[in-house]
């Protein structure tokens, strides 16, 4: 029997589940923290890192992730990492200890590293292009529902105390789930790889990682740890090492070959000046569900299910106008991008009047009016963002394209935490502006990214230009051997 050369309606699904499940578990740590503390108790570096040792190796390896998928086949890739992560998910809810945790969480992230560049990939590469923007479109939504949707079962769960297992049911609950869509992986995800199958560019890797790991570690540690000489020196590394990186993948692309970023895909209209709006809007997207967690439990008391339950209606907003960016886009274009980036300003804003009016008797009833339209803000950005960062690249390096795009998104969720987050945390100190204010800074500044995003809109190509790249055939399929 021929294998399957098209993704089908459950394929997406399957595709989007691993999706879902890699981005709903960088978030559903954070109502968990206190829990985490009180059992295992860990220091606050180590809290931190049970955070960032998910995200830094996910932002580390996922470009590397998705050229070993367009090389060896994605959904062989796609089936390895949904493997692995479901065996660290199971390790990390058996975690002794504290360094147990974190250890197992950096597996859990390197694992989603394999599995999440080939959802895009394999939607570029086994959609045809009419299909292709509804299911950009759905993965856009996945992605904004699984950060809400993360936190607020994070709550349920933890609030539930299972079998008094408190914290630890959060990442067992990623088992039973992982074994279903290894299963559907296999039956209903086609196997596809790139026509143009590259080596690895092992200096263009090293090189990357050491960036980001200059940058990542330090932001998140430093403040912990009281800014020692090492997250300095890490941080000054950060420039040259990109710059190196910059200087071996062009002649690498000059000579050739094929680096692990390809400086003629970034030169992509679509491409490089949808990541300048993607790396705002994520950064800010990250900082606010880790300030709300922390704010809404540690300043209102509200819990860890009544803060979860807080960011519901955001869900719903978000879900209901990403389900209609495609059909808006192709008629109005870059504008929707724009709208929603004012409609989600506008709820910002809101939120943080109900706040200053009403803490620390702050509930998610009153907090649901800004919640739900910064939500519908958010839902017309995220899939639009994602459709025209990846509009002119060539199936052939879909996964390329993808695991760039992700790798940024990752790099500006983590972000956000270091940066915004630890403003959060200096502000909302007692000595200083307390937890109210200091949430208010913080939406303060999600507003303003949000406002960036409808100035910025003006940057991007209108989609019948952002498509202008030529889509090479690719033909299908890689034969695996069962």
């Amino acid at each position: 029997m021929a294998p399957r050369t098209a993704l089908t309606n459950i394929g997406l699904a399957t595709v989007l589940l691993g999706a879902f499940l890699s981005i709903a578990d960088f978030f559903i740590v954070n109502v968990a923290l206190p829990t985490i503390d009180a059992d295992l108790h860990a220091s606050p570096a180590t809290l931190e890192l049970v955070v960032a040792g998910y995200g830094t190796p996910y932002a580390l390896l996922l470009v590397l992730g998705g050229r070993l998928g367009d090389l060896f086949g994605r959904r062989r890739l796609f089936m390895l990492g949904m493997a692995s992560f479901t065996v660290f998910s199971l390790l990390c809810g058996l975690a002794p200890t504290p360094a147990a945790l974190v250890a197992f969480r950096g597996l859990q992230g390197a694992s989603a590293a394999l599995m999440v560049p080939q959802v895009l990939a394999t939607i570029q590469s086994a959609c045809d292009p009419g299909r292709r923007a509804r299911a950009i479109g759905l993965y856009g939504a996945t992605a904004g529902v699984a950060g809400v949707v993360g936190q607020l079962a994070g709550g349920a769960i933890v609030a539930g105390d299972f079998a008094g297992q408190g914290w630890r049911p959060i990442f067992l609950v990623n088992v039973p789930i992982g074994l279903v869509g290894l299963a559907l992986a296999w039956r209903f995800v086609p196997a596809t790889r790139s026509s143009e199958p590259a080596r690895i560019d092992a200096a263009g890797t090293a090189l990357l990682a050491l960036a980001v790991l200059s940058l990542l570690v330090p932001l998140t540690e430093g403040r912990a740890l009281g800014w020692p000489a090492w997250s300095i020196a890490l941080l000054a590394l950060v420039v040259p090492a990109l710059a190196a990186f910059v200087v071996v993948e062009r002649r690498l692309e000059r000579a050739g070959r094929h680096p692990i970023v390809p400086p003629s895909l970034v030169r992509l209209p679509g491409m490089h000046r949808g990541l300048v709006l993607v790396v705002p809007f994520f950064l800010g997207m990250g900082a606010f569900f880790f300030v709300c967690a922390v704010a809404l439990q540690e300043g209102a008391h509200l819990g860890p299910l009544r803060s979860g339950l807080a960011l519901a209606p955001m869900a719903i907003g978000f879900l209901v106008a990403s389900l209609t960016t495609a059909r808006l886009a192709a008629r109005y274009g870059r504008r929707v991008l724009a709208v929603g980036g004012a409609i989600q300003a506008v709820g910002i804003v809101v939120l943080a009047a109900d706040v200053l009016e009403h803490w620390p008797h702050v509930d998610p009833l009153n907090l649901a009016p800004g919640m739900i339209v910064a939500g519908v803000g958010q839902g017309f950005v995220m899939p639009l963002l994602f459709g025209f960062v990846l509009a002119g690249v060539p199936a052939a390096r879909a996964g390329v394209g993808s695991g760039m795009l992700v790798t940024t998104q990752q790099i500006a969720l983590a972000l956000g935490v270091a940066t915004l987050g630890s403003l959060f945390l200096s502000l909302a100190a007692p000595s200083s502006l307390g937890v109210r204010d200091a949430f208010v800074v913080v939406l303060a500044a999600q507003a303003a990214v949000a406002a960036g995003i409808v100035v910025g809109s003006r940057l991007l190509p209108q989609p019948s230009r952002a498509a202008q790249a030529p889509r090479a055939a690719e033909p299908e399929p890689l034969l695996e051997a069962a």
